[in-house]
């Protein structure tokens, strides 16, 4: 029994008919659902990227704003990701009692896990492309290598839920979440070169920062914004990675403890 808790997720398409699910719920509030999602990320962005950016022209030769919606769009990515794997998976797991019914039929917890953590990231990247659509029409972004924006923001979008559902399967109520985006997810902001490069930092916060998923979400997907490629990829792409396979093996082990007792 012990050996069956801590083995590796078995994937299988079981869990397309549950992300269908999520997908046809939210498809009937999808427009407040994305005007939610980014309304927060475009309201920093005009405020910040025209009124700061006013005074501070520009951030090693970047456009000031061209630099805070590049760093924006990866921060909104997080936070849809998040609020998803937390609020909307605690509910259908906790509260609507979703996740019992939905095992009472021939699936795996491991297929609703992935389920989650895959729309999660779906509904991250709507927000995304929502935001990058904005951007296209304030002149940024407009490059050849912006078609590879998507498929990182997607790989955003899953570490984060990723390491949401982790938080999910521990949490009690909704009020526990609080700690989380306080304590973890706004120091992140903060330290990973969304607002000010983050080599303004003290050498021991920049060391930090280095090893910060959103960091790495930042680092590839700025360059690309502004027609570059970056500077480390696959150091970024395995911090990336290491995160959202580390983040969904102990979310699917906290769910089975939790689920499965």
């Amino acid at each position: 029994m012990r050996a069956l808790m801590y083995r590796f997720p078995l994937f299988s398409l079981r869990f397309v008919p549950i992300w269908q699910r999520n997908f046809l719920v939210w498809k009937k509030l999808a427009v407040a659902s994305v005007i939610g999602n980014i309304a927060e990320p475009l309201i920093t962005l005009i405020a910040f990227g025209y009124g700061l950016g006013s005074l501070l022209k520009e951030i090693n030769g970047i456009p000031y704003i061209q630099f805070l919606a590049s760093g924006a769009i990866c921060m909104s990515v997080m936070m849809a990701a998040s609020f998803e794997a937390l609020y909307s998976a605690f509910s259908r797991m906790h509260v609507q009692k979703t996740w019992e019914a939905l095992l009472n039929a021939p699936l795996e917890l491991d297929d609703v896990v992935l389920a989650e953590m895959l729309w999660a990231a779906t509904k991250s990247l709507i927000s995304g492309i929502a935001i990058l659509l904005v951007m296209f029409g304030l002149g940024i972004g407009l490059h050849p290598t912006t078609l590879l924006v998507p498929p990182l923001l997607f790989l955003t979008g899953m570490t984060f839920a990723s390491v949401a559902l982790i938080i999910n399967a521990l949490a009690k109520a909704y009020d526990f979440f609080t700690y989380y985006f306080t304590l973890v997810l706004t120091p992140m902001i903060f330290l990973s070169g969304v607002y000010y490069p983050s080599s303004q930092l003290p050498s021991w916060l920049q060391a930090l920062a280095d090893f910060l998923p959103l960091s790495a979400a930042v680092n590839l997907v700025r360059p690309l914004l502004l027609g570059q490629w970056p500077q480390h990829p696959l150091q970024d792409l395995t911090t990336l990675i290491v995160f959202c396979v580390a983040g969904f093996y102990l979310a699917s082990i906290l769910t089975r403890r939790r689920l499965l007792k």
